[in-house]
């Protein structure tokens, strides 16, 4: 939880990557688009990339684990893998996101790290409810506007729901779809404590600029001890690539 603790003012910010919808769909492009996401500011990335075989997501995953941690420690931000535990402990990364419908976070929690983030999607008040009754860190609360990524998947949830959400849940939640700079407020005001997207981020210029003004003791903090070696938790050990 106290990596999502509210700050009472500031958003966080949570990038969802997606090359395909870049311009350039390739690795290349998003590690670009990626390190000018995070000298931005950003306060999360979610690597999801689920065509990429094993090896590939791998070397993605170390290399932007790579670029967070080299960034300053301000700025710094934390790395989550979708879908893949084993990948994102192997990597180095911080975290990964779970779908409501898979794996229970009581199985990942045997054998990752203390201090692993386990964040998990919902969709229905149901959901919600199952989250808040499991071991997870955050919820990402979608689709809250409609966006044309989640056409034929149902009417958007809206701000009304999104506020029943933050009231029912017993952790912090970020909205996610079809969100843009002029949707953030809102957003805010019925409770969430930031914000997730692809577009937000892939198409806008710096969504962040003006919300990421703020004092450097309001920024997420990054214990020493969240990074544990691989060979602590009997994890095979994988090089990652220079």
């Amino acid at each position: 939880m106290r990596f999502f603790r509210p700050n009472g003012v500031f958003p966080r910010f949570y990038y969802i990557t997606d090359r395909r919808s870049l311009s350039n769909p390739n690795e290349a492009s998003l590690l670009r688009h990626v390190r000018k996401v995070i000298n931005w500011g950003v306060d999360f990335i979610q690597i999801r990339e689920k065509d990429l075989p094993d090896r590939r997501l791998f070397d993605l995953t170390c290399r932007i684990v790579k670029m967070a941690r080299e960034t300053p420690r301000a700025l710094r931000c934390r790395v989550i893998v979708n879908g893949r535990a084993d990948i994102a402990v192997a990597a180095g990364a911080d975290g990964v996101h779970l779908a409501s419908s898979g794996i229970g976070t009581s199985a990942i929690r045997a054998w990752i790290p203390k201090n692993f983030i386990v964040g998990v999607s919902v969709h229905t008040m149901r959901e919600i409810r199952a989250a808040s009754a499991g071991d997870v860190d955050y919820i990402l609360v979608g689709h809250v506007f409609p966006t044309a990524s989640k056409e034929g998947m149902g009417a958007a949830l809206g701000v009304d729901f999104l506020r029943r959400a933050c009231l029912e849940a017993s952790m912090p939640i970020l909205a996610l779809g079809g969100i843009t700079v002029e949707r953030i407020p809102a957003v805010m005001q019925a409770g969430a404590i930031g914000v997730a997207g692809i577009s937000l981020f892939q198409k806008a210029e710096n969504p962040m600029k003006n919300a990421k003004q703020r004092p450097a003791d309001t920024r997420i903090p990054y214990p020493q001890d969240s990074h544990r070696t691989r060979s602590v938790f009997n994890i095979p050990s994988m090089k990652c690539p220079d």
